[in-house]
């Protein structure tokens, strides 16, 4: 099928999903009820598939029906966009951006700079999801994501362009109050003989402390978590109430640290954690809203403290 026989009925589509019924739809759409009826009619023979379910009373969409709108909204967007792009050499960003952040980096330090984004440009809409979940750009219809981690394999998808803007710093902290308790270690072997809070994944398995020897490489040293948390925010939580010694990364606790609610702890044992990446789809590259969204977010996203 050629690919402009695919755009035929998307714009009825969606005129009559918003719409809530075919003659609404021809009303908004200058057709008669006859027309948009044969041309959802047409779209769905098609694509072998109902969109709408039919009733004396009501049309709605079925599960496929949201599904597909979901895309062709998306579609139609793009397309709006580009004719936006070539009508002017100077296009000012402009339209719906959505943006994928992972969930605490995202509300804690990726938020704040697409808020400033946002006021610097009002034509922009920004739908913004935060969500640890590895999404699929693609799949989703987003046009640009943060990323703290690389891809599989270190291998991106053709599909996507990145750009790295560093790596998080890893240090062993705790609260003042668990110290004055158990006292403070002097050294990585002494380390191992602290409660540890570590991070839980979904899978069921924890985060390894990640330890600098003296003189030679880094070792991952599983532990025995005095607490297991799955959420970045509630083991800074956890370490705060004095249930022991955590790695966390620099961006995440040098709030705490500052006020003197939880203390650094052996300095030279600083160590890398993941990388920063900003991630878009490369077929929406050179939309001005896109361009304009990664130069902010490398301008203004800092990993470290």
């Amino acid at each position: 099928m050629h690919p402009t026989e695919r755009l035929k009925g998307i714009a009825t589509f969606v005129a009559v999903a918003e719409a809530g019924s075919f003659t609404a739809a021809a009303q908004r759409l200058n057709l008669t009820n006859s027309a948009v009826g044969k041309a959802i009619t047409r779209l769905e023979e098609r694509l072998g598939s109902r969109l709408f379910e039919r009733s004396t009373r009501r049309l709605r969409l079925t599960d496929a029906g949201h599904a597909y709108r979901q895309v062709c909204v998306q579609v139609l967007e793009d397309l709006e966009a580009a004719e936006r792009v070539l009508a002017s050499d100077d296009a000012v960003p402009s339209g719906r951006l959505r943006v994928d952040l992972p969930a605490t980096f995202g509300r804690l330090r990726a938020w704040p700079a697409l808020l400033q984004f946002a006021g610097m440009h009002p034509q922009v809409m920004p739908h913004v999801s935060f969500t640890d979940r590895f999404v699929d750009l693609v799949e989703d219809g987003v046009d640009v994501a943060v990323r703290i981690g690389g891809a599989d394999n270190h291998v991106w998808p053709a599909a996507l362009d990145h750009r790295t803007l560093g790596y998080e710093e890893l240090i062993f902290c705790a609260a003042p109050a668990y110290l004055d308790i158990h006292g403070a270690p002097a050294s990585g072997a002494d380390l191992l003989d602290h409660a540890a809070v570590l991070y839980g994944r979904a899978d069921g398995s924890t985060a390894p402390w990640l330890i600098r020897a003296e003189s030679g490489p880094v070792v991952r040293q599983p532990m025995t978590g005095r607490a297991v948390l799955g959420n970045a925010e509630a083991l800074v939580g956890a370490v705060e109430a004095g249930l022991g010694v955590a790695q966390l990364a620099t961006w995440l606790v040098a709030r705490q640290i500052a006020e003197g609610r939880l203390v650094a702890l052996l300095p030279q044992l600083t160590t890398q954690g993941l990388p920063l990446h900003i991630v878009w789809q490369r077929s929406r590259s050179h939309a001005p809203k896109v361009q304009a969204l990664i130069a902010h977010l490398a301008a203004t996203l800092h990993i470290d403290a």
